[in-house]
């Protein structure tokens, strides 16, 4: 369960953090597309072959959270739309940058 005033899909232990999030790949453009339950929807550009969408979801997050590529990993859901994502690093501001 979440923090109180911290959402369901961002689960954060000191200055690393969970994210959770549902993706929906061969989207128009990638984006955040809102809550998905307890997760945090996005749309991806790229398609669901070969780990493409799975990369373009650390390199869509890395970017929005200005942190490496090698500081967000995938632990949960390689082949499933849910997936959870373990970020090493996340700045304070994460669920802002995250949702803006």
């Amino acid at each position: 369960m979440a923090a109180e005033g911290t959402p369901a899909w961002l689960r954060r232990r000191g200055s690393a953090a969970t994210l959770t999030v549902h993706v929906q790949p061969g989207a128009r453009r990638t984006e955040v597309g809102g809550t998905y339950g307890e997760a945090l929807k996005i749309r991806l550009a790229a398609p669901p072959v070969d780990g493409k969408a799975n990369a373009a979801l650390i390199e869509f997050v890395a970017d929005r959270l200005d942190v490496l590529q090698s500081a967000v990993r995938l632990v949960a859901g390689r082949s499933s739309r849910r997936k959870t994502l373990a970020l090493d690093a996340i700045p304070p501001d994460a669920e802002q940058r995250l949702l803006g």
